[in-house]
C-alpha cells in the first residue's frame, strides 16, 4: 500500500528590505547617501548638473556650497574674489567672468540684490542670455519686481534659455542649512527639471504659477516678515519697560499663538542688540518698495505694510541699512526714548 507523501512545507523566501528614496526610485538595504545615484529606474535618477552661480553673497555662497555637497559641479562668479576663493576651497570652481561661468552650465542661478542687478547680469553680450547653452535652465533666486521678472523671462525664452523666478526665504542660516523656502514661477516642466538643484538648497519648494508668480509671493513674504519684526520690536520694548524677564517672556510667547519663526530667529538678536546681517535692512527696504508699488498697481490696501515701509526707510536713511532687518528694533527704541 502506497504511503501518502508528506505535505510540502512552504518556507517564506528571504527578501532584502526595500527602502524608498526621496523621488529617486528604490534601493535595496540601506538608503543611499545624498551623492549616490539610483539605477533601478533611470528616469528617476538624480541628475548631477553643471551649475553656475552668479552672486556669492550672504545667501548665494552657502547655496553654492550646498550644491557642491550635493554632488553638482559648481562654478561661481562674484565681483569680490574672496567669495570665489571660498567656494573653491569648498570644492567649487572659479570663473573669471559671467560668460566663463555659464558657458558649460546646465543650470544658471543668479542671486544678486535688485532688479537692475539682475538685468545687468543676464543682458548684453557678456550676460547670461548671450553665453548660456541653448536649453539651459536659468533660476533667478534674487528678490526683484514681478513685472521685471516677467519681462526677463520672455527675454530668456527668446534666447533659448528656460527661466524660473525662484526667490528664497529663510535668511543666511536657512541658506547654510539648506532649508530655504523657495517660491517658484515659470513653466511646470522647467520646475520639474530643476528639482535636483532646488532640493540641494531648499526644504519647502513650491511651484506657485507662471513667470513672475514667484516674485509676487516673495513680496507677500517680505510684507509679513517686516510687520512681524516691527511688532516683535514693539513687544520687547514694552516688556523691557516693565522690567520683565525678557528671556522667559519670549520663551512662553514662542510656545503660544504669538510664536513665529520671526520670534525664534530675531528675538534673541534684539535682546542682545546684535544686528550682524543675515538679511540687510537695505534689502528689506527695497523689497517693501516692491510691495507698496505692486499693491498700488493692484488697487490693494496695505496700511500696516505702508507704515512699516516708512519705518524701515527711516532706519535705512539714518545709516543703518547694513544692519540685519531685526535692526528695525532700533527705530522702536528711538521712538520710545529708550535708545
Amino acid at each position: 500500500m502506497d504511503r501518502p507523501q508528506p505535505r510540502t512545507r512552504l518556507h517564506r523566501l528571504h527578501r532584502p528590505r526595500i527602502q524608498g528614496t526621496a523621488g529617486n526610485g528604490v534601493q535595496l538595504g540601506h538608503p543611499p547617501s545624498r551623492q549616490q545615484v539610483t539605477t533601478d529606474f533611470p528616469e528617476k535618477r538624480t541628475i548631477m548638473s553643471n551649475v553656475a552661480v552668479i552672486g556669492l553673497g550672504i545667501m548665494g555662497l552657502p547655496m553654492a556650497i550646498n550644491l557642491v555637497k550635493a554632488g553638482h559641479t559648481v562654478t561661481g562668479f562674484n565681483r569680490s574674489q574672496d567669495k570665489i576663493d571660498k567656494l573653491v576651497s569648498e570644492g567649487g570652481k572659479a570663473a573669471s567672468s559671467i560668460a566663463d561661468a555659464v558657458k558649460e552650465a546646465d543650470v544658471v542661478i543668479t542671486m544678486v540684490p535688485d532688479s537692475p542687478d539682475v538685468e545687468g547680469v543676464v543682458s548684453g553680450k557678456d550676460g547670461v542670455f548671450a553665453n548660456a547653452k541653448k536649453g539651459a535652465l536659468w533660476i533667478d533666486a534674487s528678490s526683484i519686481r514681478p513685472d521685471v521678472a516677467k519681462r526677463l523671462s520672455d527675454d530668456a525664452r527668446e534666447a533659448g534659455v528656460r527661466p524660473l523666478d525662484a526667490p528664497v526665504s529663510g535668511g543666511e542660516q536657512g541658506a547654510i542649512d539648506a532649508v530655504l523656502s523657495i517660491m517658484v514661477g515659470g513653466d511646470k516642466a522647467d520646475f520639474e527639471a530643476a528639482q535636483d538643484v532646488l532640493n540641494a538648497v531648499g526644504k519647502t519648494i513650491v511651484h506657485v504659477g507662471p513667470s513672475g508668480s514667484g516674485q509676487t509671493v516673495k513680496a507677500a513674504n517680505q510684507l509679513i516678515v517686516a510687520v512681524n519684526i516691527q511688532v516683535l520690536g514693539e513687544a520687547i520694548t514694552f516688556l523691557e519697560a516693565y522690567g520683565v524677564d525678557t528671556d522667559a517672556a519670549l520663551k512662553v510667547l514662542g510656545g503660544g499663538l504669538a510664536g513665529s519663526k520671526v520670534l525664534d530667529q530675531k528675538g534673541q538678536k534684539m535682546l542682545d542688540r546684535n544686528f550682524d546681517p543675515g538679511f540687510r535692512l537695505a534689502l528689506h527696504h527695497k523689497d517693501l518698495g516692491i510691495v507698496t508699488a505692486a499693491a498700488r498697481e493692484a488697487n490693494v490696501a496695505v496700511p500696516l505694510g505702508a507704515v512699516v515701509a516708512q519705518l524701515v526707510a527711516a532706519t535705512v536713511n539714518q545709516g543703518d541699512g547694513a544692519l540685519d532687518h531685526s535692526g528695525l528694533f532700533k527705530q522702536v527704541l528711538q521712538l520710545s526714548g529708550r535708545e
